[in-house]
């Protein structure tokens, strides 16, 4: 059956960023089509026209929001200094939090499982973390940092660092006094110096 004009691109986006905002305030489990359909005001038969049924909806949330992060990580220039490109690449990362919390809480806050196979979502996961690997890969070629640790080593320690930092400032657990925002970026340097040679 042919899809509804009404039932475009726009209003998809639209049902996605409030299903991406159900399950950031309230969990997978909360996610009702009905509800969603009302709160988007339209139909029921248009979130199953876009999406089939909940479980596809899951997954095509945690497609969109790994398409965004990818695209803005893309973003990201490549440079002849690899060491500035982790650290900018850093940045990337929390400039998309920020941007879109209810999406990066998809990807990084909640389970893979709860959007489908976790198996067919492993490639989502390694392009999202292709281009901090490549990164470090052509920062080890060019003698900026170290060989003693795999390329995938150094940068997992680098995403985790970034992660942590923005995950607290994302939910407020910020200690007291303390302003992720204004050290975030002399973090990456610092562990960027870190993983240098000598």
């Amino acid at each position: 059956m042919a899809r509804l004009k009404t039932h475009d691109e726009a209003l998809r986006q639209r049902l996605i960023n409030r299903a991406a905002a159900t399950v950031f305030d309230r969990g997978t489990s909360a996610l009702s089509l009905r509800q969603l359909a009302a709160d988007a005001k339209t139909s029921t038969t248009a979130v199953y026209s876009l999406f089939g049924n909940k479980a596809g909806l899951l997954a095509s949330l945690y497609q969109e929001a790994a398409r965004l992060f990818v695209a803005r990580l893309a973003a990201v220039p490549t440079t002849g200094d690899p060491a500035n490109d982790v650290i900018r690449l850093g940045l990337a990362y929390r400039e998309y939090a920020l941007a879109n919390p209810h999406l990066y809480a998809v990807l990084f806050l909640e389970s893979p499982a709860q959007f489908g196979d976790p198996a067919e979502g492993s490639s989502e996961v390694m392009e999202m973390y292709q281009p901090l690997v490549d990164a470090v890969r052509r920062g080890q070629r060019a003698g900026q940092f170290t060989t003693e640790l795999d390329a995938e080593v150094v940068a997992l320690s680098c995403w985790a660092t970034a992660h942590g930092l923005v995950s607290l400032e994302l939910s407020g657990n910020e200690p007291p006094g303390l302003s992720i925002g204004a050290s975030y970026e002399r973090t990456l340097h610092a562990l960027v110096t870190g993983w240098r040679v000598g």
